[in-house]
């Protein structure tokens, strides 16, 4: 992502977070105390139809023998002696106890599978741009000592080359720069 749209997405983030804490902020002073007092739950042992028994959280239909039990606390999931996992209703009548624990493993393992990606994608990404980094290092490194090599070869080319005229008189001598034309 690039810094504009990090920066933007921040600033959305905050903005909502304002708004949420400013409506928030309305809502509790200028709430009015309701008159009516919230309905008192009846036993989970006397409820008689799935949608009563699981308008209380507490409560735990069984659908093999169409009874409402309280929810075993002790145990995150309940165990076969109070009913089974296929047949045993919590939170809604339409979903049971067995599908609800695949789905939410489903969805966690989603989440996580998600969330190592995103991780391993980042990580990746740092490690890639620092690699480049070091590459781009290297690779300066090596065209500073190629353009040091070719510099050397090049004077000694250079003082070669200035020999060899100096040996055949094409270049004069800083002494007498025209003694080779006084000769002729």
């Amino acid at each position: 992502m690039d810094k504009p749209r990090v920066f933007v997405s921040m600033w959305g983030l905050l903005l909502m977070c304002v708004a949420f804490s400013k409506t928030e902020l309305t809502l509790t002073t200028t709430r009015i105390t309701p008159t009516t007092h919230p309905a008192v739950h009846k036993p989970c042992n006397t409820q008689t139809s799935c949608e009563t028994c699981l308008a209380n959280v507490s409560c735990l239909w069984c659908q093999t023998n169409s009874s409402c039990t309280d929810y075993p606390v002790s145990y995150v999931i309940p165990p076969a002696s109070v009913c089974k996992l296929s047949q045993a209703r919590w939170g809604v009548c339409w979903v049971n106890f067995e599908a609800l624990i695949i789905a939410m493993a489903v969805v966690c393992g989603i989440l996580l599978l998600a969330i190592t990606v995103c991780c391993c994608c980042c990580c990746c990404k740092r490690r890639r741009s620092s690699s480049f980094d070091s590459d781009d290092e290297q690779f300066a490194r090596r065209r500073e000592e190629i353009r040091q090599r070719s510099d050397e070869r090049k004077a000694e080319r250079k003082v070669k080359h200035d020999e060899i005229r100096k040996k055949y008189g094409l270049i004069p001598d800083s002494d007498h720069p025209y003694s080779k034309f006084e000769n002729e």
